[in-house]
């Protein structure tokens, strides 16, 4: 699968998380097919479970919170088609909205922009437009433009509405730069090398977590990132592999070693496809049927069922 024509075949098929299921392969038919009106529609979906405010205040029942651990795109869309008007291209108020964060409205994305032959893929690293000052935990698009023949970054998540910006520029919500996110393995590697501080790089600044914040953070983004590009784009907070060890300060040297390696290979768009899939399949690295799912909302970590995502 080295071929270039080949890897863009890859990226626009569905996964087994992304695919939409009939009634949201109906939904999608009635989309248009360019890449504004599908981003525009993916930033309509999603109810921010913390970035959101007050459930109440919104009129989202409480009892939707548990939505988070929502793993696959046609479980979004059968409860998303249920919720007042059943059209995806319209403005949606926060009650038929789904409940989730920036992964699921990145998956929703993958599920419109697949379905309609364009190939796109999941990015887990950090946003520096969110809060300034700040590497912010993020997950966003990556979509090949053929016409220019290049990777695009895309934010599925943000609302046009929002217009922030960053370095006295406004962000484009369809053409990020290299700076405004920073993918997993470029974070990594950046820290590394003593270009980027690690304790900039956090889930929340006010999220006091040490886990959630600088080395084993940045050594989470890289493998939830390399997931994501094998077409397995689980949910930040499922844990497997090397990361389950590790805890706050360092990673373990003979790991860091194993993320320099793959940050090597995943940092550049061009990456090749044989060496992601094989890279996805290493000891420590690999997505396994069971995976650690830990609790945004404080609750005990469960071991959970994920063979379908992983093709099991």
């Amino acid at each position: 699968m080295s071929d270039a024509k080949d890897s863009q075949g890859y990226w626009a098929s569905q996964s087994p998380v992304t695919d939409p299921g009939d009634p949201g392969a109906k939904a999608i038919d009635e989309l248009p097919g360019e890449l504004g009106a599908l981003r525009e529609a993916s930033s309509q979906l999603v109810f921010h479970y913390r970035a959101g405010g007050d459930f109440a205040a919104n009129g989202v029942p409480a009892e939707r919170a548990s939505e988070i651990n929502t793993c696959y795109a046609d479980a979004m869309f059968t409860r998303l088609l249920g919720r007042g008007e059943p059209a995806l291209a319209r403005p949606r108020p926060a009650p038929d909205r789904f409940v989730g964060c920036c992964r699921d409205a990145t998956v929703l994305f993958l599920a419109l922009a697949r379905h309609k032959g364009i190939a796109a893929r999941a990015r887990v690293g950090f946003a520096a437009y969110i809060i300034p000052g700040w590497l912010v935990d993020h997950v966003v698009a990556e979509v090949w433009d053929a016409a220019e023949g290049r990777w695009r970054l895309v934010d599925p998540e943000m609302e046009g509405s929002w217009t922030p910006e960053f370095n006295g520029h406004p962000v484009s919500w369809l053409d990020l730069t290299s700076e405004e996110f920073v993918t997993g393995p470029r974070a990594w590697q950046a820290a590394r090398a003593g270009q980027s501080d690690p304790a900039r790089h956090v889930v929340s600044p006010d999220l006091d977590i040490p886990v959630l914040r600088g080395w084993p953070f940045l050594a989470h983004q890289v493998t939830h990132d390399l997931a994501a590009l094998a077409k397995a784009e689980m949910l930040l907070w499922d844990g497997w592999g090397m990361e389950l060890g590790h805890g706050p300060g360092p990673v373990p040297e003979a790991d860091a070693a194993v993320l320099d390696e793959v940050s090597a290979r995943t940092a550049d768009p061009g990456a090749a496809l044989d060496d992601i899939t094989a890279l996805a399949q290493r000891d420590g690295l690999r997505v396994p049927p069971t995976i650690t799912r830990f609790d945004p909302y404080g609750g005990p970590p469960q071991q959970v069922d994920v063979s379908r995502a992983v093709g099991g």
